[in-house]
């Protein structure tokens, strides 16, 4: 088998790449190790940034989210006692960010590709890549119990951050930027009316917590919690009395309902650097990760994907592998200014133990300073919605 582009891994970035690549005459093939369930199934982030929704909108794999997804303009602050509203739209602009589900964007595309006919291989097991630093590279699988080999011009690497791409790129070519945090999320998938039209993220003495939904009538919420939490000591009731004490929500403000789904998210930020090696290409979580607060995990991938895109038309356009060349440091650029974003977040809004007062009254006069400053708030608002694209 032969193809110009193979990428591995059918989450949001293999599978827009696939499909951008396809509108513009560049053939690929898509190989993801899991069942196409598993895929479809697997909750992850669900806020996409103005750039991101118009990038999927010129993908053309849209047209249920522009139906389904919900657009916020602004989202809340509670500290102290006090709630303070972000204008994300009137501060930069007229953007807006909009809630839809990465599951549903992944259902999209897979359906767009299987539609078209194109390919794209589930449960494709042992994959392996080879010759990574010719122009020559290869690709190899097991599947319904035969070894299948593909030669390509390009591989993207899409298949996560425990995926095998990063992993095939030699150590000394590679550095690695990693920080784990002292605290995780508990999550929940709950049937009922969302706490707010808009997000709301709360910094208590308790701990941090967010109130998010996935459409009107599912809400999704989230508790600061220890990494190693036993979600079997954390009862339904003590989540909905948690929660209702740190969002500090008001009589009928936070409707209880069925717990649909619970779960512990680990925090982390973590980077490689460079994202090419030879003519493997890294995109998404294989490159990076970001702690959720900032919502950005899926949109750092579509951002990826944006530059690659970009290159790999110039190359099989003939205008040479310039851009190729630029392709990492282009999206590292974004990378760490997005992981600069994640990390103020999330030192702002949780609790970390040991904690001193100095500390607190530190994060206490920040937060009432970006309440209180239109400039504070510019660059709050201007970060959440989606930096500009290099391109």
């Amino acid at each position: 088998m032969r193809t110009q582009v193979g990428i591995i891994g059918a989450g949001p970035a293999g599978l827009l790449l696939a499909q951008m690549l396809h509108q513009r005459g560049i053939d690929s093939v898509v190989l993801e190790a899991r069942s196409r369930d598993y895929v479809e199934g697997r909750i992850r982030a669900g806020l996409l940034e103005q750039g991101a929704v118009d990038t999927l909108t010129e993908a053309g794999v849209a047209d249920r989210l522009h139906r389904e997804g919900l657009v916020h303009h602004g989202l809340a602050l509670r500290f102290a006692g006090r709630e303070e509203r972000i204008d994300l739209t009137g501060l930069t602009g007229g953007k807006v960010v909009t809630i839809y589900g990465q599951q549903e964007a992944v259902k999209d595309m897979i359906a767009r590709r299987l539609a078209d006919g194109l390919p794209l291989h589930f449960e494709a097991a042992d994959v392996a890549v080879h010759d990574i630093a010719s122009h020559r590279p290869r690709i190899t699988w097991r599947q319904d119990g035969r070894e299948h080999a593909l030669d390509c011009d390009v591989i993207a690497g899409c298949d996560g951050f425990h995926g095998i791409c990063r992993e095939a790129i030699p150590p000394a070519d590679l550095t690695i930027y990693d920080r784990i945090y002292p605290f995780a999320w508990l999550g929940i998938l709950s049937r009922s009316r969302p706490m707010s039209e808009e997000l709301i993220y709360a910094r208590h003495a308790r701990g941090f917590a967010l109130a998010t939904m996935r459409s009107t009538t599912v809400s999704r919420l989230y508790l600061q919690c220890a990494p190693e939490e036993d979600l079997s000591q954390w009862s339904d009731e003590r989540i909905w009395v948690e929660l209702a004490t740190r969002l500090g929500a008001r009589d009928g403000e936070l409707e209880v309902g069925p717990i649909l789904q619970k779960g512990v998210t680990a925090m982390r930020s973590f980077v490689a650097e460079p994202m090419r090696h030879g003519r493997l290409f890294l995109a998404g979580d294989a490159a990076h990760i970001v702690p959720p607060t900032g919502a950005k995990g899926m949109n750092l991938a579509i951002a990826d994907v944006r530059v690659l895109v970009r290159a790999l038309e110039a190359f099989f356009a003939g205008r040479g592998e310039a851009l190729m060349d630029a392709y990492s440091a282009t999206c590292l650029d974004r990378v760490w200014k997005v992981q600069r974003f994640s990390w103020w977040m999330t030192q702002l809004l949780h609790r970390y133990d040991g904690e001193d007062a100095f500390e607190e009254r530190v994060r206490m006069a920040e937060l009432d300073y970006l309440a209180g400053s239109v400039a504070a708030r510019t660059t709050l608002a201007e970060n959440y919605v989606g930096l500009p694209y290099m391109d």
